[in-house]
């Protein structure tokens, strides 16, 4: 199959899942994680009426981004864990970062965005590590309210919401985890402080849309596992 037909089959599920949720498929969101895809991937799913794509290492975004700027309108979403060292990088290129999980990540992103003196606020979401699990990263929920308060005193960020990524291979784990990160969002303000969920990947977007998804990161339905690019 092609990148296009792949990515419509994912649009379909995403519509399909919704729809059994009671929910408009326009509420859910989906980014094209393309970590490790060469340009030629990303541009076949631009073609297809992909816009939003997903990368997870911020010199890999910071050379992607550039190489294909001259698709216009074009979003870049950071998905991978963010070191505090690497935040210049994203902040340059990014239009959404996913994984704020200090305060002190919160602040020299800020910082960076102010210096690379861009028109509006980097949208950001906190990552939340639900299940404490130690070869991941993420705030945990005790550590929620703190993040958020340094990401609103952030001139240049904007908070949009929560992320999480569940266990891998489990879907009862992964349901748990979703239901989790959205009683916390209704515990730090709900959505008009915390809109946006992100969270449910390729084989469990289902799940997490119906507990309340609106951005879902889907790689390898799209792109193939990475031997097939």
């Amino acid at each position: 199959m092609s990148i296009g037909e792949r990515l419509a089959e994912v649009q379909a599920r995403i519509g399909q899942a919704a729809r059994a949720s009671g929910r408009d498929p326009a509420t859910v969101r989906l980014v094209a994680v393309s970590k490790t895809k060469p340009l030629e991937a990303i541009r076949e799913a631009y073609a297809a009426g992909q816009r939003a794509f997903g990368e997870n290492y911020a010199q890999e975004l910071a050379a992607k981004a550039p190489a294909l700027a001259d698709l216009a309108d074009l979003e870049w979403h950071f998905v991978g864990h963010l070191q505090v060292n690497k935040a210049k990088l994203v902040a340059r290129h990014a239009h959404v970062v996913h994984t704020v999980d200090s305060a002190a990540l919160a602040r020299e992103l800020g910082r960076r965005v102010s210096v690379a003196g861009r028109a509006a606020p980097l949208p950001v979401l906190v990552e939340v590590n639900v299940g404490g699990e130690p070869q991941k990263a993420g705030a945990t929920p005790g550590e929620i309210a703190e993040v958020m308060t340094a990401v609103q005193a952030q001139p240049a960020l904007a908070l949009r919401g929560l992320m999480s990524v569940p266990p891998a291979g489990d879907l009862a784990a992964a349901r748990r985890v979703f239901e989790t990160v959205a009683t916390l969002r209704n515990l730090h303000g709900g959505q008009r402080v915390l809109p946006e969920l992100s969270m449910g990947m390729t084989a469990d977007l289902e799940v997490a849309i119906a507990c309340g998804a609106t951005i879902v990161r889907v790689g390898t339905a799209i792109f193939g596992p990475r031997s097939e690019i």
